[in-house]
């Protein structure tokens, strides 16, 4: 069978892999990191920006356009012609929501504070929302974050056959399997979509990370015979299952061995976890998919981490952190983040970072961008995204480079040994 993506490999230094990603809307340059578009947009960013910043794809948000434009972007023609982006675009499945709807509701997207689940349905989310067999733990830090509680819905009712969640804009009930969810991604017409998974706190027990990773596994397979029935999506987007298994390294090898036996175009590693656990154990996952086919690392982007993802064998990498750091004044700069805002920039006239190419580095100051911080400037959060976003793409093209001229151990250990973690 001929497949909408293809993995072409040109060199590898340990199991490490530059390579090109052939897809519908043009190839990646592997490795890659994916910025995150969650409606339709980079945070700030103009999409006719992309090309000068290093974008060559991006992921949206599949829940997010369900609930706020689906039928809107369906009748554009898909993402593409809708935001005006020509390059490859993911959609990831919706899963992440069971999580973030329900127990990563009212709390930071750490992926750590849980509530508890009664054994017999997975009811998440708040307490005041929950029938009465719902027990909250009331001993998990319930840390506040504005942001994400008006981004979602108050409940999410897992099932085995799919998550039931109510609507962050209208409070209207809405239901998502994992047929749905292919079918929504049909239709926003992303290149590489996800099957429908169930994202757990890495906090949960080892019981209930296997129950949902088994879980995972059926609704991968239902989410695989839906995309391989619709004959036209089949030729033009690839579907990639999702590793699942939380914290435990059994698990995850366990989920990989499963999904590597399924047909999918390619493979996410996802779901909640500590990211030392599985920044440990990528190699491992990696052995047990299949060789010639990519793997995208969900949710991972900070600099340091991104090698580890590299030298384990990942192909592409997504995060918010580089529009995030910059909406709250953290830059990267070769030498380690720094925190833009800080009385000290008030009067540094030089660029955010010393021989960076970017549009804000070329043409502005670090004094500007700490004053349009400290006056409450829009244009600040925007033009230190601009940089971040610019700062991460061309460090992982940097790292290509590496892997293709053979020197990616050094160039890593150059880099690491300049970037300073804060």
């Amino acid at each position: 069978m001929e497949r909408p993506v293809r993995l072409e490999i040109l060199n590898t230094s340990g199991t490490a892999r530059a390579g090109v990603l052939h897809t519908s809307h043009g190839p990646i340059n592997t490795p890659a990191f994916v910025a995150v578009a969650t409606k339709a947009n980079v945070k700030g960013i103009d999409p006719t920006q992309y090309t000068q910043l290093g974008i060559q794809t991006i992921i949206a948000n599949t829940y997010h356009l369900y609930l706020s434009g689906l039928e809107v972007i369906a009748k554009a023609g898909g993402l593409h012609k809708f935001m005006g982006f020509a390059g490859p675009i993911m959609t990831d499945s919706g899963g992440f929501q069971v999580f973030s709807l329900g127990e990563g509701y009212g709390k930071k997207v750490s992926k750590v504070e849980v509530l508890q689940k009664d054994s017999s349905q997975k009811v998440l989310g708040s307490p005041s929302a929950q029938p009465e067999h719902f027990a909250p733990n009331l001993s998990a830090p319930a840390v506040y974050d504005e942001e994400l509680a008006t981004s979602h819905g108050k409940l999410a009712i897992v099932d085995e056959d799919g998550v039931t969640f109510t609507s962050h804009i209208d409070g209207s009930m809405h239901r998502f399997t994992p047929e749905r969810s292919i079918e929504i991604q049909h239709q926003l017409g992303a290149d590489i979509i996800y099957a429908f998974d169930e994202c757990t706190s890495p906090t949960a027990d080892r019981e209930y990370q296997k129950e949902a990773m088994d879980r995972t596994h059926r609704w991968a397979k239902r989410s695989l015979a839906t995309h391989r029935q619709n004959i036209d999506s089949n030729k033009s987007q690839a579907i990639y299952g999702i590793v699942q298994g939380g914290r435990f390294s059994d698990l995850r090898i366990e989920s990989a061995k499963e999904l590597g036996s399924m047909d999918f175009d390619g493979y996410g590693i996802g779901g909640s976890f500590s990211k030392e656990d599985i920044l440990g154990i990528l190699d491992q996952v990696n052995a047990e998919l299949p060789a010639d086919k990519p793997r995208h690392l969900l949710g991972i982007g900070e600099p340091e981490d991104i090698f580890i993802g590299v030298a384990a064998g990942c192909d592409t990498f997504d995060c918010v952190v580089p529009t995030r750091n910059g909406r709250n004044g953290g830059i990267y700069t070769k030498h380690g983040k720094v925190q833009i805002p800080n009385v000290q920039y008030q009067d540094d006239f030089g660029p955010l970072d010393h021989g960076c190419g970017c549009p804000t580095c070329t043409n502005h100051t670090r004094a500007y961008v700490h004053h349009l911080f400290r006056t409450h400037e829009m244009l600040g959060p925007i033009l230190a995204s601009v940089h971040n976003v610019y700062f991460l793409t061309h460090l992982v093209a940097d790292i290509r480079q590496a892997i293709i001229d053979g020197r990616f151990d050094e160039f890593r250990t150059s880099f690491l040994q300049q970037y300073k973690v804060r």
